[in-house]
Order: C-alpha cells, then structure tokens, then sequence
C-alpha cells in the first residue's frame, strides 16, 4: 500500500488531500499541530502525528517515513498591510512555515524517493506566487519562491523516476483568512459559488497522481469559474 505523507492536515485543504488520499486506499499519515483535529482523522482510520514542522527537533521524529506521496500543504498568511508596516517576527514566521519548513521536509524525504526510484511530491502554492497582490507582500514572497524550488525539484527528481507537482490554487474556501478578516468579510468572499473548495483541489491531486508514471504535471492552477473582478455576473442554475 502506498503510504502518502500530507502536512497541514487538520483543517480546509489539507484535510481534504488526506481524506480523498485514505478513501483511494493510501496509507495516510496526517502531520499537523491541532490535537483534537488529529484526532478526528485517526477516528476514520488515519495515522496522525502532532508536529511542529518548524522545528527541527520536531522533524527529526519522522525519519522512519518512506512515503511514496508528499503533499506540502501546511502554510500560513501574515497579516494583511502594507510591506513597510510589517512586523518583522510575522515576517520570520511566515518564511518558517511557508518556506523553510517546505525545504527542510522536502530534503528530508526526497532522497529516499530518488533512491527507489519512485515517488510523487506535491506543493500547495498559490496565484499570489505568479501574481502581484497589495499588501500580501511577504506571503507572494514565500509562494513565488515555492513555486521556482518546485520546478528546479522536478528537474532534479525527473531523472529518477520521482514527479513534481506545484498546486495553483485560487480563491479557495478554508481558514486561511480566519485570523485575518472578520466574519462578514469572508463570506462575502465565499458568496454565490465564487470559491474553489478543498474537495475540489483533492479530486485535482487524485486525477493527477492517476495519469501514466510517463506524465508529470508540473503545475495545475484551480480558481473559481467565476471571478470577481471578471466582466459579467455568473448564470444561475435553472
């Protein structure tokens, strides 16, 4: 059985990823910090482990791991203003999570990957990676510099049988903004359809590791049909 390791796992697409990941029959171990989430999913029959992936000590503790699927998802937005006001320890902490960790996880587990030559590494980017955003600064930052070490990865791995994957989401409905905006705000974001949600992106990520070990996607963007700031008003269903 294939064994997927997915971080981020306790909320929005993370969760969704290491669902849709046990449900194809993979062997699942869910890395996250929420104890009661974890919780959950070990209840449906997932491994779960309660980690810090800042930590080093804390990464340490999954050298036993020999997945055949990555997922890094776990990621974290700073808080919203302009670049000039930003607090330097939001920013470090942003790099950490979003960066940092990312690395640190990948060369972890990826040399065992090369070794067998075999394996499927995915990274949850975003639009604010290829595409400028007001005061959002550091998060572009961190996701335009995932989105360049996914595809230098993929040429590394690609020699070694091993496929790379950047995740493009879009507007995607989950808790990222939680801390962020207040209430109103974010479902005014979410209202009418105008969000991706984060069973969509698992049903991406299951479709992508079900093609031929011959074809690598190397990235797949997924946003809402229906944009916002786009000319028109969406159609309503009959």
């Amino acid at each position: 059985m294939a064994q997927a390791v997915v971080t981020g796992a306790t909320s929005g697409i993370g969760r969704a990823i290491a669902l849709a990941l046990h449900d194809a029959g993979r062997q699942v171990v869910a890395l996250g910090r929420n104890a009661s989430a974890l919780a959950d999913l070990a209840a449906l029959g997932l491994q779960t482990r309660q980690i810090d992936l800042t930590d080093a000590a804390s990464l340490a503790t999954l050298a036993d791991l020999t997945p055949d699927i990555l997922v890094n998802n776990a990621g974290m937005m700073p808080p919203l203003g302009n670049f000039c006001d930003a607090d330097p320890a939001d920013m470090d902490q942003a790099i950490n999570t979003n960066l940092r960790a990312v690395l640190t996880l990948t060369r972890a587990i990826a040399p065992g990957m090369r070794a067998r030559g075999h394996g499927h590494i995915f990274f949850t980017g975003s639009t604010a990676g290829h595409a400028p955003f007001a005061n959002l600064a550091v998060y572009c930052a961190t996701k335009a510099a995932i989105a360049g070490f996914a595809q230098a990865l993929r040429l590394d791995m690609a020699p070694h049988n091993v496929r790379v994957t950047e995740i493009v989401a879009g507007r995607v409905e989950t808790g990222l903004y939680s801390a962020l905006l207040p209430a109103e705000t974010r479902a005014a974001m979410y209202a009418g359809n105008a969000a991706v949600q984060p069973e969509d992106v698992a049903a991406m990520l299951l479709a992508v590791l079900a093609l031929p070990q011959s074809v690598d996607v190397a990235r797949f963007d997924i946003l809402p049909t229906y944009q916002g700031g786009a000319t028109g008003t969406p159609k309503k269903e009959a």
